[in-house]
């Protein structure tokens, strides 16, 4: 398969991750006989200060006429701590999911057997754990009108929503329900919001047409609880943007570092693939950011395009990294490996290479290694 692939590194660690994604894709071509073409492009803080635009158009035309995005991560303190800012490098990300038509926000929630003890959960909670975030990435508060008066005292963001931008991403759920354990728990807030009235009675009609599934509606201080104290339970998880951001990040205590959780935003047309984590800033350029979630935001792009084998080489060579404990600090305080160690190990297995080899517990890594 020949694929032409963006790649906006962004800011702060997502250089450096998106580079060990871009390894094992690379591996990913040599042993299964593909062509992936890569093109970077500037975007979020980066792409302002040498444009003035969170987004430049250079970069929007990239993404409209790529087959996907692989994307690294926004954000610099120098915007975060300037409340009076009128460009920001979120704006950018906000516009190109826009642009692009992502509606569709996928995060699958599955803890690796081998890093069970890092979660501060117990480890029977978490044990046989695998759901699955479904957030309405297009509309809501991210997107509504924003006001603030004059005097900066009183500010608003309007939270709306269409029958047709909750029945889109719906069908995909439910849909995603049919091929796991064929249950959909709607997340709202159906006691105070109107909007989130809307949403379930779009979802209690459509869920008409899925006699197979079983759908149960939660509101959201519920399922924040339940995520932590029962998450065995939930199997495709639905909701809206604001509420879908939040659970996702609250789920990685689950998997014991948001340098594990990846996601896929999900068009008609178009595809975006990127770790969830933001740009950490105090790590830029220090080899210690946990590169797996970009990683396994590459495997889900070879998921999207049907490339099953594929992606599932690329779990197996994680599940090896982790086996051998060639992880970052987050995972293991006395870890030795960087980011390009843990890079350069999963894109060796990937490839079967001679000079990997194991003594004990201790890893040794070959040099002849993609870069």
């Amino acid at each position: 398969m020949n694929l032409k692939i963006a790649v906006l590194p962004g800011d702060g660690i997502g250089p450096e991750v998106i580079l060990q994604a871009k390894k094992t894709l690379y591996a990913i071509s040599v042993a299964y006989n593909h062509e992936f073409i890569f093109e970077d492009a500037l975007i979020g803080a980066t792409a302002i200060d040498k444009t003035r635009n969170p987004l430049p158009e250079q970069t929007l035309n990239l993404c409209l006429n790529t087959d996907a995005v692989l994307f690294g991560a926004i954000g610099n303190p120098k915007y975060d701590n300037n409340p009076d800012a009128k460009i920001r490098p979120e704006q950018g990300l906000l516009k190109l999911r826009k642009e692009l038509g992502l509606y569709a926000n996928i995060r699958p929630v599955k803890p690796y057997k081998n890093l069970l003890d890092v979660s501060p959960i117990k480890k029977e909670v978490i044990e046989g754990t695998d759901f699955v975030i479904y957030r309405e990435l297009s509309s809501g508060s991210y997107y509504g009108v924003k006001e603030l008066n004059e005097e900066g005292t009183k500010a608003s963001d309007i939270c709306e929503y269409s029958e047709e931008e909750i029945f889109r991403i719906t069908h995909l759920a439910f849909k995603a329900a049919q091929t796991r354990r064929k249950k959909v728990t709607l997340v709202d807030k159906a006691n105070v919001l109107e909007t989130s009235r809307l949403w379930r009675k779009t979802v209690k009609k459509i869920a008409l047409n899925y006699p197979d599934i079983t759908l149960e509606c939660l509101y959201i201080d519920n399922v924040a609880m339940q995520i932590i104290t029962d998450p065995k339970q939930f199997d495709v998880i639905l909701t809206e943007n604001l509420f879908g951001d939040i659970l996702s990040d609250e789920a990685c205590a689950i998997m014991g570092s948001i340098g594990l959780m990846a996601s896929a935003s999900i068009g008609n047309n178009n595809a975006l693939f990127e770790p969830i984590h933001g740009s950490y800033p105090k790590a830029k350029g220090k080899d210690i950011a946990n590169p797996i979630a970009s990683i396994v935001s590459a495997a889900m792009l070879l998921e999207h395009f049907g490339l099953e084998k594929e992606a599932k080489k690329v779990y197996e060579a994680i599940e090896k990294a982790i086996e051998y404990k060639v992880v970052t600090i987050d995972l293991n305080s006395g870890s030795r490996f960087g980011t390009n160690d843990v890079g350069d190990f999963i894109s060796n297995v990937i490839l079967s290479k001679d000079d990997l080899y194991f003594k004990n517990d201790n890893v040794q890594i070959g040099q002849s290694t993609i870069v």
